[in-house]
């Protein structure tokens, strides 16, 4: 019975528990908030301790900054003594005039080469220094000094001594030295005695000191001078180093100012300090969610964006890995090649290859990725692209025009390759629609070079003809006269040679047209230049007669070789030969209508082919268009026969030019012989690589009328 009032204190054991677990809550709470109290405390007092001592150094840098610049205006004023030479009358009123206005100069001295004092004047407001000792006792930092300006022609400052004055007190001071010079000789120095307390005093300002201590120290700490207001506090120091001409000082700035003391709004300034960082806290909670949701909406953005763009270029886009697989293909390449990108993307080989070029593909992809050690070559083809032929879904195989880059991901690393495709098939038929359009316009203009040359044929051809109908005519009579002795016969013989002659002649005129006129496929092959001139040279010939024109050849020896398409540099010929004959046929006297043909080699790799004339010129207003299709100056022309020239040599890779000089300035040409000026149409043709010379080869010489031998 006695043990029944001690059950009802059961149930208030989770309470109990409850508690514990509140108060350690609690507890840690308090703990963590004691915590951060004695953190933002230490905070604040480490902050406004280093903040009085960046204070310390800001004023120490600037104190040491006017300090070295009142030395050097010192100098400046101090060499300001000696200029235009003064007496030394004139030097010692200058001088006692610098005293007055710069206390920190007590002395100026003039002295010889030989360090013995000339002159010397004392600052009004010190006095006499050297009393309790002389001068001369304490000359070696001085000498030093001066020694040292003698030996950099500068300014020189000695190191700090002490000089003693009456009454038991003394003074820390310091000798500037400057070399005289005169007529570029030195004949002496001038010394200048600092006081350094006195230095400090004028070149710090006065706010400065009257919150700090201000003194030059030794090594040791020993000060040499001292000013200020109060004595530092020695918490906040800040020593500088002072460099002048030949010394360099050693300041102390040691601050009034002591420990920073808890001020008494400090709770509040916790409470803030708190509230600040919680508020920043949420803050940059806000602004980080922000920024990533900024960040997403702009990949987004950036997703839809690019995706836009690649479905609207026109050009095909590939990526592969460094395996070969496709891993991306855009709607422009599917559309190129007609396959989708699920029946493209992994697939090896791709469904785009030609089967037929599918092992060298696969060779050269291997080359490209790497699987092969690439050569540099093959690096350059990449970079510059290079072109090879694709097959659509339905077999059609097409040109296609390929650049590729490396793929890198976002940490740099390489991990394939992205490919830009042109279809280039469209631009391949156009270049060979054009092609066989300027073969057509070339055959229609050779043709109507020709139809030109019909009156000259004609005139070339009645001559064989009126003497083979002459020789036939002889011969029947010979033979209706019935006399068959051996006279007779011979004569028979003889006419019946000149009708074959004269036919001869005739065919050949015929055939030389013949050969030119007619049309074959472009073949490129190594000739010598007196072929391609033998081949034209009777046309030429037809027209030189028939306007009373000597054509000359001038060919180096051994003759160069060229490689290139005969019929159409021929024609070349042709028509640059025509053109200068007919400028002569009206301007130039017929006994100095000459045309001539040169050939050099001027370079291993090309041949230069000119054709010369003694016409009037090209007009500069001609020459602007002289190259232009159907531009040409007869009325019976059709402008197209140089710009077919320029075409024919362009495509062979050289070039065609012109150039108009007076007759005397031609190279190779009779300075009696031109009546107006020269022109030289010429142009360039790649050199046989198999018998490339060095140019200026010696030239042959040349005769009118005269082809150069066959080999």
């Amino acid at each position: 019975m006695s043990a029944l009032p001690a059950a009802p204190a059961a149930p208030d054991l989770p309470h109990h528990r409850s508690r514990r677990r509140r108060a350690l809550l609690w507890g840690a709470l308090v703990s963590l908030l004691l915590v951060a109290q004695s953190l933002l405390v230490w905070l604040t007092v480490d902050y406004e301790s280093n903040r009085a001592q960046e204070q310390v150094e800001t004023v120490s840098a600037s104190v040491a900054a006017d300090i070295r610049q009142a030395m050097s205006r010192d100098l400046q004023n101090l060499q300001a003594l000696l200029w235009n030479d003064p007496p030394l009358d004139q030097w010692r009123i200058d001088a006692a005039e610098m005293l007055r206005t710069h206390r920190e100069i007590v002395r100026i001295e003039q002295r010889n080469l030989d360090q013995r004092i000339l002159a010397a004047v004392e600052s009004p407001f010190q006095g006499a220094m050297f009393t309790r000792i002389r001068r001369e006792d304490m000359d070696i930092d001085t000498e030093v000094a001066c020694t040292a300006a003698r030996r950099q022609a500068s300014p020189a400052l000695s190191r700090s001594y002490f000089v003693p004055l009456p009454g038991g007190l003394g003074l820390e001071v310091i000798d500037a030295c400057l070399p005289i010079h005169r007529a570029g000789h030195l004949v002496g120095f001038m010394a200048a005695t600092f006081a350094l307390q006195n230095v400090l005093t004028e070149a710090v300002a006065a706010d400065v000191l009257r919150g700090h201590e201000l003194s030059f120290v030794e090594g040791d700490g020993t000060r040499l001078a001292r000013v200020g207001l109060t004595r530092g506090a020695g918490i906040y120091v800040s020593e500088r180093l002072i460099d002048l001409p030949g010394i360099t000082l050693q300041m102390r700035l040691d601050s009034a100012a002591g420990s920073p003391r808890l001020i008494p709004n400090l709770a509040v300034a916790l409470v803030l300090g708190l509230s600040l960082a919680l508020g920043a806290v949420v803050l940059l909670l806000v602004h980080d969610v922000r920024k990533r949701a900024q960040a997403e909406r702009a990949l987004a953005e950036s997703l839809a964006f690019r995706k836009a763009m690649e479905d609207s270029l026109v050009t095909g886009l590939r990526a592969r890995d460094l395996q070969g697989h496709i891993t991306y293909v855009n709607p422009a390449f599917c559309q190129m090649v007609g396959f989708s990108a699920d029946e493209v993307i992994g697939k090896v080989p791709p469904p785009y290859w030609p089967p037929e070029l599918a092992d060298e593909y696969g060779r050269r992809q291997a080359i490209r990725l790497g699987a092969v050690r690439p050569t540099e070559e093959v690096r350059q083809t990449a970079r510059e692209g290079f072109e090879t032929t694709f097959m659509r879904k339905n077999g059609e195989r097409f040109a296609v025009l390929i650049f590729e880059a490396p793929l890198v991901d976002g940490t740099g690393e390489h991990t394939g390759w992205m490919s830009a495709v042109l279809d280039v098939s469209d631009q391949r038929r156009i270049e060979e629609i054009s092609r066989q359009q300027q073969e057509r316009l070339q055959a229609t203009a050779r043709l109507a070079t020709v139809g030109e040359m019909a009156s000259l044929l004609s005139h070339e051809l009645n001559q064989p003809l009126a003497a083979i109908a002459s020789y036939a005519a002889g011969s029947l009579n010979l033979m209706q006269s019935g006399a068959h002795d051996r006279e007779t016969v011979a004569l028979l013989q003889q006419a019946a040679e000149r009708i074959a002659e004269q036919a001869e002649r005739a065919g050949r005129v015929i055939k030389s047209v013949h050969n030119f006129v007619r049309r074959r496929d472009q073949t490129h092959e190594a000739v010598r230049c007196d072929a391609l001139i033998e081949a034209v040279l009777p046309l030429v010939r037809l027209q030189a007669r028939k306007s009373g024109t000597r054509v000359e050849l001038d060919m180096q020896a051994p003759v160069p070789r060229v490689v290139c398409d005969r019929t159409m540099v021929e024609q070349v010929l042709l028509n640059l030969t025509r053109n200068g004959i007919q400028a002569m046929e009206s301007h130039t006297p017929p006994a100095q209508r000459e045309l001539l043909i040169r050939v050099r080699q001027t370079h291993a790799r090309w041949v230069t082919i000119s054709v010369i004339d003694h016409g009037p010129g090209v007009p500069p207003e001609v020459a602007q268009q002289l190259f232009t299709p159907f531009f040409t100056t007869r009325s019976e022309g059709m402008g197209l026969g140089l710009s077919l020239c320029r075409t024919v040599i362009e495509q062979h890779g050289g070039a065609l030019d012109f150039v108009t000089l007076p007759s005397e300035d031609a190279a190779g040409s009779d300075a009696s012989k031109g009546t107006g000026a020269t022109t030289e149409f010429r142009f360039t043709l790649p050199a046989d690589s198999a018998e490339r010379r060095p140019p200026h080869a010696p030239a042959e010489p040349h005769g009118a009328d005269v082809a150069p031998s066959t080999p």
